[in-house]
């Protein structure tokens, strides 16, 4: 976990070249992402993915951003530090190499992206613009995304019998893989909510009890 002290220690003050990632992936014509993306985050994270293919580092960044990803969730207070607005360049520009320390970050095109956040005072967007390159990896890799809401963690062999029974269905189209993530909600109650790329299955029983209620109300 990255410590506020940590984070803010002395430390070199950002060099203060302004490089323009959204202005980079409008120039591109050659590349073209696999997804159109909205939002302020989303144009970051549609540039970073475009200054990933330039230079042929694509892989190596979607593994730092991945990393970025596994540490903001388990550091909550590193969000809320992230968008603290009265940030000095030298205490963004300690957050930036703790960042790069904390993960191991060695290629160039995410130091740059972090180094972009930060002179451009938009930290606070990491998380969500780490969201959205997934989203990107995800469907240049050709992924269609499985997510399984229970009240309770399965168990691999749960999860691979969904996995296996899914990838079988109209749902996934032909070559595409299968990402399964399970997610728990105690307030289901029980059973399972399959979000598959915009599609819903809710087979919890915390809706099977709501539809039971208004079909009593209706009923009286």
């Amino acid at each position: 976990m990255l410590s506020r002290q940590a984070l803010l220690r002395p430390a070199r003050v950002l060099n203060t070249q302004v490089r323009t990632y959204a202005a980079a992936a409008a120039a591109s014509s050659k590349v073209k992402p696999p997804v159109t993306l909205f939002g302020l985050d989303g144009t970051y994270a549609t540039a970073l993915y475009t200054a990933a293919v330039k230079t042929n580092a694509l892989e190596p960044t979607a593994k730092s951003i991945s990393s970025l990803g596994n540490l903001l969730a388990k550091d909550p207070k590193l969000a809320s530090i992230l968008e603290t607005p009265t940030l000095s360049p030298a205490d963004k520009s300690a957050i930036v190499a703790e960042l790069q320390k904390s993960v191991g970050v060695s290629n160039e095109t995410v130091k740059n992206f972090l180094a972009t956040l930060a002179e451009n005072n938009r930290l606070g967007l990491l998380p969500s613009v780490v969201a959205k390159f997934s989203e990107l990896m995800s469907a240049a890799r050709g992924e269609v995304e499985m997510v399984v809401t229970s009240a309770q963690p399965l168990d691999n062999k749960t999860l691979n019998r969904l996995e296996s029974a899914v990838a079988k269905s109209p749902y996934v189209g032909s070559g595409k893989k299968l990402k399964v993530t399970n997610k728990v909600n105690a307030d289901i109650i029980g059973g399972l909510v399959v979000e598959i790329g915009e599609r819903t299955i809710d087979l919890s029983v915390s809706s099977k009890i709501a539809k039971m209620n208004k079909l009593l109300s209706e009923a009286l």
